[in-house]
């Protein structure tokens, strides 16, 4: 298929007429969009809590009555009618990126994140934000906040199975990680979707935006903007840095898609523009700590940030699973910094077991950054997936997987099992995969972290000689009118009510609409009109890669000198990385500690113990895991009412420990296994089905799993047992039976 359409020739007088006519009345129409959408902007921007709910939401919590007050607040969604929401599931908390924009993007469509979760039956909650900070507010402060909304959540569900689920999309994901790494007990499983939190990571020639600190001289222009801002940092500069990242886009795509389909465009386009354009301010010093701590610093995976007590934020210290969705089409956030920093704190799996976390990652192949939180068509189903999984996720042995969903249509057995239209199964992976994905060499992270060091020099440069003067000169009225003046917001204003020559446009519109003649689609004309919107957006795009293609190289030029990474005091000799996560000895004794105490319980527990030692034994001969598995426990435990008393925590509790058992001494704790199980044969041989039901819910066990159950079923000392499918599924007898 041909990239641009055919240019056809000799059109006929009526063509140009009706084209003529048809490009005069999208024009009216698009002024009228124009004028709605600068209305929508100015009515938008009054309001004292503007967001793009689709949901109707109830304030639980306002974040300004608490004691370090925060311009975040707590709110309930009421579910839609014909959703019904189950209390004994775990609740669902969507924190929104303050990124420039106005709150509500997790809850922007029906299909959201909010939406999926409800759908799966969990009650859910918004932590969304005001446009303006309470004065003196600061990063620490909205991660103290967080934690005490969590706080309430958990207290209005003590009857869920479970710690509410937490989502953290872009900027909020590294703030959520900041609170479980200070208060892991709040959290079940979090996901982070689109969440930057290795700033300095990606593949040359592909991620360009990482450059922009080093190349702007670091922070010193963030502290002149909240300087000129009188305290305040206009989130339009934020968004400007998205625009920038796409010229086509943002100076003709979006634009001429309005025009081209006026008749039917117009309401997704505002929609859009609402949120787009609901920018939002920050304190001075929150903007700051963003910069230097994490775009330019890129403190947080390596465990350099402090509160202001002094305690270290560590993300080894969170307990609960990590689900990171990310996407190869994500020009913001690349999968290299979405999962980077696994490869910064840890050396191996066997390390990420060590602290007992469970990180589990998908990466989609084309949705953008925004599609990841409004779970846009091509994104739905890891959204879905993850919110009707999320028990499953969250009793996974510790690890590292990798997600794959394959259409529940595809899957030969166990089909009732699976809950939605595509199955989760979550597969083992190690560091390797990880740095498949391409990312940094030793020279990248020395030229970066020669970026972070000039940025301090400029910065302190800046506040000894030039910020006095600025702060003196920026009083709040200049710094209002310096907002004002923003292009981003002169492009609402100029098209607004405010403006008088705009007023004429909406009785035409009306009378375009009347006699609206849209030209044939076949008309020259209209040929002509793509062909050349074509070559705009190519002559911009290679505007675009050129214009990468040099500050790539620049910034490489630069922070690569070894002049300046001498004066800077980067070693060039050392080959270890300029920024890595410290090891803990303290940790490494009580890791000692903890496998001491394990080995001495190995024979301690009872059938549940033994089935779950069993099950872990055999599953993890497999690589990984699907729900199919735990749905089955789950029917097994309606199946026996005295098979119920566990309740999802102490059920993973108990995985968990079976889990580590394995890992310490396989052996051993095999050898241990009948000491766990009922003495009476009948009780056994209920055991050992319930336990092959389970097993076999993913499909029949061939190969080493069934040579593994094969050798469970040794240790049930069962007379006689049923054969067990070996070697692609020819059956062999058990050691019982033979």
């Amino acid at each position: 298929m041909p990239k641009h359409p055919t240019i056809p020739t000799l059109p006929t007088f009526a063509d140009a007429y009706s084209y003529s006519l048809d490009a005069w009345q999208r024009s009216i129409l698009f002024l009228d969009v124009m004028r709605q959408r600068g209305a929508q902007y100015e009515e938008h921007r009054t309001q004292t809590a503007p967001n793009v709910l689709e949901f109707e939401a109830r304030l639980v919590r306002d974040g300004r009555s608490l004691a370090q007050p925060v311009n975040y607040a707590l709110v309930s969604i009421v579910a839609p009618d014909g959703v019904v929401i189950d209390p004994s599931k775990r609740p669902f908390v969507v924190v929104d990126p303050r990124a420039g924009h106005g709150p509500g993007i997790g809850g922007f469509k029906a299909d959201s994140e909010i939406g999926v979760a409800m759908k799966a039956g969990h009650p859910c909650y918004f932590i969304g934000f005001l446009p303006d900070p309470v004065p003196g507010q600061t990063i620490e402060d909205i991660v103290l906040a967080e934690a005490h909304f969590l706080e309430t959540v958990i207290a209005r569900h003590p009857e869920a199975d479970g710690k509410p689920c937490v989502i953290g999309n872009c900027q909020a994901g590294w703030a959520v990680m900041m609170v479980a790494a200070l208060r892991p007990e709040l959290f079940g499983p979090i996901i982070i979707a689109g969440a930057p939190l290795s700033y300095w990571a990606g593949v040359k020639g592909q991620n360009p935006m990482r450059y922009s600190g080093g190349l702007l001289g670091g922070s010193w222009l963030t502290a002149l903007t909240g300087d000129l801002g009188a305290g305040v940092f206009d989130g339009a500069w934020l968004v400007q840095n998205f625009e920038n990242q796409n010229p086509a886009n943002t100076l003709w795509t979006k634009q001429y898609n309005l025009y081209s389909k006026i008749d039917t465009e117009a309401a997704r386009y505002l929609g859009f523009e609402r949120w787009w354009g609901g920018h939002v301010t920050l304190n001075a010093e929150e903007m700051q700590f963003i910069v230097d701590e994490l775009f330019v610093g890129n403190k947080l995976a390596a465990g350099e940030i402090r509160t202001s007590d002094g305690t270290a934020i560590d993300l080894r210290n969170v307990r609960s699973p990590i689900v990171v969705f990310c996407s190869k089409g994500d020009n913001i956030t690349p999968p290299q910094q979405a999962l980077g920093w696994i490869l910064d704190l840890y050396d191996s799996v066997d390390e990420i077991r060590a602290y007992g976390q469970t990180i589990v990652y998908t990466v989609h192949e084309t949705v953008g950054h925004l599609g990841i939180f409004v779970s846009a068509g091509v994104a739905r189903k890891e959204h879905d997936e993850f919110a009707s999984n999320i028990d499953f996720i969250d009793v996974l042995p510790p690890g590292l997987y990798e997600a794959v969903l394959t259409p529940a249509g595809d899957v030969a057995e166990g089909r009732d099992l699976v809950s939605g239209e595509w199955l989760m199964r979550c597969e083992a992976r190690t560091l390797d995969d990880i740095r498949a994905l391409g990312g940094n060499d030793i020279e990248d992270e020395r030229r970066f972290a020669a970026a972070a060091k000039l940025s301090e020099v400029n910065l302190a440069l800046y506040r000894t000689y030039l910020q006095p003067m600025v702060k003196a000169a920026a009083t709040p009225p200049v710094a209002e009118v310096i907002r004002n003046m923003h292009p981003l917001r002169l492009q609402y204003a100029l098209f607004g009510p405010d403006n008088p020559f705009m007023a004429w446009t909406s009785a035409l519109a009306d009378l375009v609409r009347e006699n609206r003649e849209p030209a044939d689609a076949g008309n020259p004309f209209i040929a002509w009109q793509e062909a050349l919107s074509h070559q705009i957006v190519d002559g911009l795009d290679a505007w675009r890669r050129t214009a990468e293609y040099l500050s790539e190289q620049s910034f490489h030029a630069i922070y690569g000198s070894p002049t300046l990474q001498a004066a800077l005091g980067i070693d060039r000799n050392s080959n270890q990385p300029p920024r890595k996560a410290e090891k803990s000895l303290l940790h490494q004794a009580l890791v000692e500690a903890r496998i001491a105490e394990l080995r001495a319980k190995l024979a301690d527990g009872a059938t549940c113990e033994g089935l779950a030692r069993a099950l872990i034994f055999v599953g993890m001969a497999r690589g990984g895991a699907d729900e199919r598995g735990l749905e089955a426990v789950r029917r097994l435990r309606r199946a026996h009412p005295s098979a119920k008393q566990l309740s999802l925590a102490e059920f993973k509790a108990v995985m968990r420990e079976q889990y580590f058992m394995l890992l310490i001494d396989e052996d051993a704790a095999l050898a241990a296994l009948p000491k766990l199980l009922p003495e009476a044969v009948e009780q056994r041989r209920a055991a050992f089905t319930a336990l092959r039901e389970v097993l076999e819910a993913s499909g029949a066990l061939t190969g080493l799993a069934a040579e593994r159950l094969q050798r469970v079923a040794s240790l049930f000392q069962l007379e006689s047992e049923p054969p067990v499918a070996i070697n692609g599924g020819k059956p062999a007898r058990t050691r019982a039976a033979s």
